[in-house]
């Protein structure tokens, strides 16, 4: 068995692939619910660019 080792640019890959690409629905909890992030006004979604994320450590 040859395994042929290819130098691929990250661009090229995208362009081959961009066919299959969808696009996602983010949610994000506000107020106790969910909602998505596409239906924000112009001023929650800047709020939301802005929010740090997190990893909670285990006890």
């Amino acid at each position: 068995m040859k395994t042929e080792i290819r130098n691929v640019s990250i661009d090229s890959v995208l362009k081959e692939l961009e066919t299959k690409r969808t696009r996602c629905l983010v949610y994000t909890r506000v107020m106790g619910y969910h909602r998505p992030i596409e239906s924000f006004n112009i001023g929650k979604k800047g709020e939301h660019k802005q929010r740090l994320q997190f990893q909670e450590k285990c006890c």
